[in-house]
């Protein structure tokens, strides 16, 4: 397969971790539940872990690898107040802070 399209994740958090398994069919995420989160990729869409915290969703379908990324990220998405989650790697996110008087 050659993959035209590419979005990239990152995982933040402490203990974050993501890993594949079957040639990028199946992705395995530990975010902070009590069990792993699974997903099995649509049939023209293949994910890679190059570290335990980037994520690449890769393939010929512009339209499933970007609904695919999203599904991933609605999991867990990112934490205005500590910036934990599941971000795109170009992602900024303001963090919020409370003011106290």
């Amino acid at each position: 397969m050659e993959a035209k399209f590419f979005r990239f994740l990152k995982v933040v958090g402490s203990g974050y971790k993501a890993r594949t398994e079957r040639e990028g069919r199946e992705l395995f995420l530990k975010i902070g539940f009590s069990h792993e989160v699974h997903f099995t990729a649509p049939p023209a869409v293949r994910v890679f872990c190059f570290s335990p915290n980037l994520i690449c969703c890769a393939g010929i379908d512009k339209h499933r690898v970007h609904h695919f990324a999203g599904a991933i990220r609605t999991i867990k998405p990112p934490d205005i107040y500590k910036g934990k989650g599941v971000l795109y790697i170009n992602e900024v996110t303001k963090k919020q802070w409370r003011h106290r008087r």
